[in-house]
């Protein structure tokens, strides 16, 4: 970048502006100081910027709409976000909003708004390929040893440098994502990003253990404080001193536990179960869910001072039916962890195995995804995916069956060949025993598509429908059919339901009782 670089600094400290000047000037910038969001709009409409830095709060405005404006006018002009720690998320939503970063007033280190201000400018004017390449040039070596397969999606890449930036911050993060998305991976790529990257990232399940073994397991416990106590014993919150805690399923922890959880965030202090002294820790704490934490909130099952001392930083995890062009990446990568296991050979997938495994939905996402790519190499007796490898799950959901709309119903007259064969059909199981996996699935999912269209067909004729379904038995039915599906494993269960296993339990535990009472 150019010594004669021009940099547009707003804020509404006049101190603050001095600053600035003084220090970019001696560097040979050229800077323009605006001490609300007017003068600023004058001055991007008079002159071209190379870099703009933005207080977040103005006398006349805000810094994100300033940002907003200042895009609009100078899409090459780079945004950096000045914040105090209170405003830290509407910084990271100024990022997200394309700042190039932020910066947290007051500053301590010069040297590194420096280098912040100098990167920017680098950044500055480039081509969009080139910006990609720089901003990935910073994380992907530590994506790749997190074990995270970015791809091309631009809503991954966005998400990557996001989080790189944060990282470095020492804010709590929550991670928001459907199950299977990847919330540990990219808890452990913040981590490694982060200034704790040399000390423990440990995970901990909050929906996997019952209270008073999570309690355990968080705080550790004195001797003879509960039976079974024979020693003491350090809990996580010690153990991961100076590193990373990734709480997963923290919508499943009981309020009791959240209690606890919220004094530690508010005094950095805990004491172990059973115990008399407080302890101090110094911990950065990731939580994710797949539950809607607000609505938890709204219900009262998740207190609201613990959601918004996590809530700091929200990161969504995006599903990979919106990733779709990620997919031929991952599954590439997976073939390539495979081949040579056992066979020594590399295992390639067919272009028409590949183009149904871009038109799944993958509600289990890349988890499924990898699941489904082992399965179908244990299948493979060659180097080569076919669509026959691959799971009737996958083959057998997509919409590559006769699409018998509600005119083709219409059009059948009584006792018409089409009713005595769906007749004959559904009293001979012996015919369904004999169909092969992938007719079976494909027979399940066009009953599906005739039901809802024989509905519409009584609705448009003004027949008498059959009443919806309630909430609770659509809930039953969902948690049986997610039952059947994992064959009776209660975790596989909860995962293709997007709940917690301790949800589940109690959900199964509800049913049973009302069975049982009514």
């Amino acid at each position: 970048m150019s010594l004669q670089a021009r940099i547009l600094v707003i804020d509404d400290e006049v101190e603050v502006g001095t600053f600035f000047r003084c220090l970019l000037e001696r560097k040979g910038y050229r800077v323009v100081v605006a001490t609300n969001g007017q003068e600023a709009c004058r001055a991007i409409n008079a002159q071209k910027f190379n870099v703009a830095v933005v207080d977040l709060k103005l006398p006349d405005g805000d810094g994100l709409s300033l940002l907003q404006e200042i895009k609009k006018v100078q899409p090459d002009c780079e945004v950096i976000i000045m914040t105090g720690y209170s405003t830290t998320r509407t910084a990271v939503r100024a990022i997200q909003l394309g700042a190039y970063d932020y910066i947290e007033k007051p500053f301590e280190d010069i040297s590194e708004v420096e280098s912040l201000i100098d990167k920017a400018l680098d950044f500055a004017g480039g081509a969009e390929e080139r910006k990609k390449k720089l901003s990935s040039a910073e994380w992907s070596h530590i994506a790749t040893r997190a074990g995270i397969i970015v791809g091309n999606s631009r809503a991954m890449n966005q998400l990557l440098s996001v989080a790189y930036k944060i990282a470095r911050k020492d804010v709590n993060v929550l991670i928001q994502g459907e199950t299977g998305t990847g919330k540990e991976v990219l808890a452990r790529f913040i981590h490694a990003a982060s200034h704790r990257s040399d000390h423990p990232f440990i995970p901990v399940n909050c929906g996997a253990l019952p209270e008073n073994l999570l309690e355990s397991e968080l705080f550790g416990h004195e001797k003879g404080a509960f039976t079974g106590a024979i020693g003491q014993r350090r809990g996580i919150f010690e153990l991961a001193n100076h590193g990373t805690l990734f709480l997963d399923e923290i919508g499943e922890a009981s309020l009791s536990i959240q209690v606890k959880l919220l004094r530690v965030l508010e005094t950095g202090e805990f004491m172990r179960v059973g115990g008399e002294k407080p302890i101090k820790t110094d911990v950065r704490i990731i939580a994710a869910t797949n539950v809607d934490l607000e609505q938890a909130v709204r219900e009262k099952s998740f207190r609201e001072d613990l959601f918004y001392r996590l809530d700091v930083v929200r990161l969504c995890l995006p599903p990979l039916r919106e990733r779709r062009e990620d997919i031929p990446e991952l599954v590439n990568h997976f073939l390539k962890e495979l081949s040579g296991q056992g066979t020594g050979q590399e295992i390639r997938i067919s272009p028409e195995a590949m183009k149904i495994m871009m038109q799944y939905s993958w509600p289990g996402n890349v988890r499924e995804l990898l699941n489904a790519i082992q399965q179908a190499a244990a299948l493979c007796d060659g180097t080569v995916i076919l669509p026959g490898h691959l799971s009737s799950r996958i083959t057998g959901s997509l919409n590559q069956f006769p699409r018998a709309g509600p005119a083709l119903l219409e059009n059948q007259p009584q006792g018409s060949p089409f009713l005595a064969q769906l007749q004959n059909m559904a009293q001979a199981k012996d015919y369904l025993s004999g169909l092969e996996d992938g007719e079976l699935s494909r027979v399940f999912h066009l009953l599906k598509v005739l039901e809802k269209n024989v509905l519409e067909v009584m609705s448009r004729r003004g027949l008498s429908c059959p009443p919806p379904a309630t909430i609770e038995e659509m809930e039953r039915e969902a948690i049986n059919q997610a039952l059947v599906y994992s064959r009776g494993n209660i975790s596989l269960a909860a995962r293709v339901l997007g709940i917690g296993r301790n949800t589940l339990y109690r959900k199964l535990k509800e049913m049973q009782d009302g069975a049982r009472n009514g």
